[in-house]
């Protein structure tokens, strides 16, 4: 690196609002270029935390072990007067953010998550499927864009493996009595696969990143049943037809990886 991150702030004119630093997660090089830009353009204060050495006085080489682990390494980057820590995924373009910072004006706010704009492939329809859902019950969160109070972050980190840290980290707050905000307009656009049978390998690393989650935490009640009951709710999803039977097929092999041991936490 060539400066001290830790020393970056907010732009001037900005600290009557609320503090908040962006950390971006990049596995590789691959779209960093184009978030660097992004980020510089809208005066974002951030860091990235990137799995290749990159040359760059903002981007910060982490061996890539997973979200997880770059994420429990992420607070010893954020300068110390930081109230809100924005993780953002590296492969995505942010269509705006101040909206969700203002939920955080309420102190029982513990985590803000807004839902990715996908507008093509088999998530286009399974986020108009889901998102209802989740408006009304918090089963999954979007680390695409996702904001977390720092003292909640400073209370969970730092994590064990796990697929899906950006769920775990959302099933903590409510653990602890945070108020967990899904904010419905779209913050981030990002893409996701387009042929279903990549969406079964998704589907498999998301849902044994979830169980993952839920066996390190205690969200409420209605949310372990949901998960408790997904392997038979998940036949509802044949009614989609080719989509959904991968959807399913992704929901069981999923679940076996789980109960077959899987606690790592790399993609």
């Amino acid at each position: 690196m060539g400066s001290d991150v830790s020393q970056l702030s907010q732009p001037a004119g900005l600290k009557d609002r609320i503090s908040y630093f962006f950390v971006v997660l990049a596995r590789d090089r691959t779209y960093l270029h184009k978030k660097l830009k992004e980020l510089d353009e809208l005066r974002i204060p951030y860091v990235v935390i990137c799995g290749e050495r990159v040359d760059h006085p903002r981007v910060v080489y982490r061996p890539p072990k997973g979200k997880y682990d770059a994420i429990n390494f992420s607070l010893e980057l954020v300068p110390e007067d930081v109230d809100v820590v924005v993780f953002n995924d590296v492969d995505t373009e942010i269509l705006g953010f101040e909206e969700m910072l203002n939920h955080f004006r309420d102190p029982r706010v513990g985590l803000v998550y807004s839902p990715e704009l996908v507008e093509r492939g088999p998530q286009a329809l399974f986020f108009r499927l889901f998102n209802p859902l989740r408006k009304r019950v918090p089963l999954a969160a979007s680390g695409e864009l996702m904001m977390v109070r720092r003292e909640l972050l400073e209370r969970v980190l730092p994590m064990r493996p796990c697929k899906a840290e950006d769920t775990y980290i959302m099933f903590k707050a409510l653990e602890l009595g945070y108020k967990v905000v899904f904010h419905e307009r779209y913050c981030v656009r990002t893409e996701r696969p387009t042929d279903p049978r990549d969406e079964e390998i998704y589907k498999r690393r998301t849902v044994t990143g979830i169980y993952q989650a839920l066996s390190m935490s205690r969200p409420p009640a209605p949310v372990r049943l949901a998960y408790y009951l997904l392997p038979f709710l998940s036949v509802f999803f044949l009614l989609v037809g080719r989509t959904g039977y991968y959807w399913a097929r992704g929901v069981i092999h999923g679940l076996v990886d789980y109960l077959l041991g899987d606690r790592g936490g790399s993609w």
